[in-house]
């Protein structure tokens, strides 16, 4: 490995170092009371350093809520773009919507709950979130081109299942410990079937 390539790849750690701190503090603390000083601190390097990667915290929140954006679009790529009964595929591109937030809770909870909707200051158009959101977009029209939905807005479709699956994550992360939820992978899973029986032709 030369020398430049050495040099980048720690640019690249530090980076991601500090999009770690600061995803963790956003959390622990929120996006308000969190200053590039309180996240140098964390890692341990002076604030100047911090503004060598990041203009500001605002630049810092979008490439973190772009790196969740894009992680979720991935996954929802690989199954909502399978082929077979799109309805099927829609259920499991919403599963797989739960098990992201679930599985990445300090991606999830930053990005969509405790950045007091910060993410979205910048244009929606072209944006990481777009490209996420589109793709679940791309799996309702799919089956209401089926008929397979007795509705045919297909945005409306698509904000009001988002807004089920986004109830599930964030009812499930708030209240993990605090509630007795039956089995979870059932009651993900009934939620799901129950919206989607609801919509069907």
């Amino acid at each position: 490995m030369g020398v430049a390539e050495r040099k980048e790849r720690q640019k690249q750690a530090l980076r991601q170092e500090i999009l770690a701190a600061a995803r963790d503090l956003f959390v622990q603390e929120g996006y308000e009371n969190v200053s590039m000083r309180r996240i140098a601190e964390k890692i341990e390097y002076s604030p100047t350093t911090i503004y060598l990667y990041f203009r500001d915290k605002d630049e810092l929140l979008k490439e973190m809520c772009d790196e969740t954006f894009t992680l979720l679009s991935r996954k929802l790529t690989r199954i909502l773009g399978s082929g077979g009964d799109p309805v099927v595929n829609l259920r499991e591109g919403l599963k797989v919507y739960v098990q992201f937030g679930l599985k990445h809770p300090s991606h999830y909870y930053a990005t969509f709950m405790r950045a007091g909707g910060k993410c979205e200051t910048g244009e929606f158009t072209g944006s990481a979130g777009e490209e996420a959101f589109r793709k679940l977009v791309a799996g309702i029209a799919a089956c209401v081109e089926a008929g397979r939905f007795r509705e045919h807005d297909v945005m409306a479709i698509s904000q009001s299942l988002w807004m089920v699956v986004h109830g599930i994550t964030s009812l499930l992360m708030t209240f993990s410990e605090k509630f007795p939820w039956v089995e979870r992978e059932r009651l993900i899973d009934m939620t799901i079937d129950n919206a989607l029986r609801g919509l069907a032709a």
